[in-house]
């Protein structure tokens, strides 16, 4: 007969456990313990409480925030789940020194953080410059859009949103009407529908939301004034286009300094479009360094790169007057690189409009010649749009009208249009900021340090979506969405403090 072990569950065991022992040196736990301890001032938090002769005793911050972040960079973004790993992971014990806050508490915490958070952040990003982990010569800005907790079906202009409440109610009417033929009649002889009451409940209360929240905002404007949606979950939040399709929710931007990837400003937006965020993100980062003791001109001479996104008038000419050297390509600067010669060919064959260059122009006539063989005739000589200035040579209505490339011909913006028009730059008003910048980056020095963008901030965002699993905000509102997107980036500093710090992390 086999012979095992004896076990019994009945028995009890003593463990001997050292809290401070579970933080050993050189790891991210110590560290944060280390700075929430010695470094942060968590004074601040200390007017929220007025328990001083009675109330009861509240948790400490240092133990929240020491739970939340050490959370955050282990992919645990949810309260509960923070909670639950207080009650069984021993490293939060440690941290915790055995207390146990509820999730309640937590997450008060964490979206209660609006006035204390840019604190926090320049504290660490003090540590991070007295540890000479900030270069300050090169930064390199870039953001990424994340979900946050707003659904995209209650997204819409106001005529959608009220056409929505219109269905819906239409809906209550309609279960209404059968509840009552059904009272009338025997019930068998209709078709059961379960729930109906149920679903009129849930009915009316969406419809009264709609209500509610139409009465209570107003239309957001976009470009040109034209509206944009809202949304009834998060109307601050905004419908976005990803790689993966569009979500409901914010961009995340980051500005990072080259030296070790710290970053040195982050902040949420709600909208999509990057051209009109540098110089938010910039000014924002400017105090940044002047809270740790920096020069407000800390920013000049450094070199700034940024994608196709953050390119317009505005954005060139802000760094042209804080004297900072911005490398910020157009969108067609590929086209101009003779390094994407073949990828330029096959783009070639493989795009459906037509461009400039696919129509002949007749320099006796001064007409251009469409690849229908039809004619374009001047019909604007001096045409301005931003700084350029462009002759505009249209084509007759009878001649686009029922062409077969309409579909492939060249775009224009105003819809419904009868006729194309064809734009061609022939000057430009003032100075034209895009072109200098074209120039810029088609230089030697523009096409080798460009490309060093990609090394400096795409890491981060692999850090904190991938290795953090920030793949969504669980908050609703610009203010709670930027609280919990400043405190991972919290994170992603101190894990530079842990991996750079060179005497740190030994105390």
């Amino acid at each position: 007969m086999a012979k095992y072990k004896h076990y019994n569950y009945s028995q009890t065991v003593l463990l001997p456990v050292s809290l401070a022992n579970q933080l050993m040196p050189g790891t991210l736990e110590f560290a944060i313990n280390t700075l929430v301890e010695e470094r942060l001032d968590v004074s601040q938090f200390d007017k929220r409480y007025n328990n001083d002769d009675t109330g009861r005793s509240a948790y400490n911050p240092k133990v929240l925030l020491k739970a939340v972040l050490l959370a955050y960079s282990r992919g645990i973004i949810h309260s509960r789940k923070i909670e639950k790993a207080c009650k069984e992971n021993i490293t939060f014990m440690a941290l915790t020194c055995g207390q146990q806050p509820d999730h309640s508490t937590i997450a008060a915490f964490v979206s209660s953080m609006k006035d204390e958070i840019k604190g926090l952040f320049s504290n660490v990003l003090l540590v991070c410059e007295e540890m000479g982990l900030l270069g300050g010569s090169e930064f390199s800005l870039d953001g990424c859009k994340l979900p946050s907790d707003a659904s995209k079906q209650w997204s819409g202009t106001f005529s959608v949103l009220k056409g929505k409440q219109q269905v819906i109610e239409r809906r209550v009417q309609h279960l209404l009407e059968q509840q009552i033929e059904a009272d009338r009649i025997e019930a068998e002889t209709l078709p059961e529908e379960p729930n109906r009451e149920k679903q009129i409940t849930k009915l009316k209360k969406q419809a009264e939301r709609i209500e509610r929240f139409l009465h209570e905002n107003e239309a957001k404007p976009g470009k040109q004034y034209k509206e944009v949606k809202s949304n009834i979950t998060d109307n601050e939040s905004a419908m976005m286009q990803t790689s993966h399709g569009v979500v409901q929710g914010y961009n995340a931007q980051v500005l990072v300094d080259s030296k070790h990837q710290v970053i040195v400003q982050a902040e949420t937006f709600g909208r999509g479009q990057d051209y009109q965020l540098l110089e938010p993100v910039l000014s924002k980062a400017k105090e940044n360094m002047q809270a740790i003791g920096q020069a407000e001109d800390y920013f000049k001479g450094a070199i700034l790169t940024a994608d196709t996104g953050y390119h317009s008038t505005e954005s060139i000419k802000k760094c042209e007057d804080e004297e900072i050297d911005a490398y910020i390509p157009d969108r067609n600067f590929r086209k101009r690189d003779e390094r994407f010669l073949s990828q330029q060919e096959y783009m070639k064959k493989q795009r459906k409009k037509f461009l400039l260059e696919d129509f002949r122009y007749d320099e006796l006539n001064d007409q251009y010649e469409c690849p229908n063989g039809k004619r374009l005739k001047l019909n604007c000589r001096k045409a301005k749009s931003c700084n350029t200035v462009y002759r505009r040579y249209r084509a007759e209505a009878h001649d686009c009208q029922g062409c077969q490339l309409w579909d492939k011909c060249i775009r224009n913006k105003r819809k419904n249009i009868k006729a194309k028009n064809l734009m061609v730059p022939v000057g430009a008003v003032g100075r034209n900021y895009s072109r200098e910048m074209a120039k810029k980056i088609d230089t030697e020095r523009g096409r080798r340090i460009y490309p060093r963008r990609i090394a400096i901030v795409e890491p981060v965002f692999a850090n904190i979506r991938t290795q953090k699993r920030l793949d969504r905000f669980t908050l609703r509102g610009k203010i709670k969405v930027n609280i919990q997107w400043l405190l991972y980036c919290m994170v992603h500093n101190i894990e530079k403090i842990t991996n750079f710090g060179y005497g740190f992390a030994v105390g």
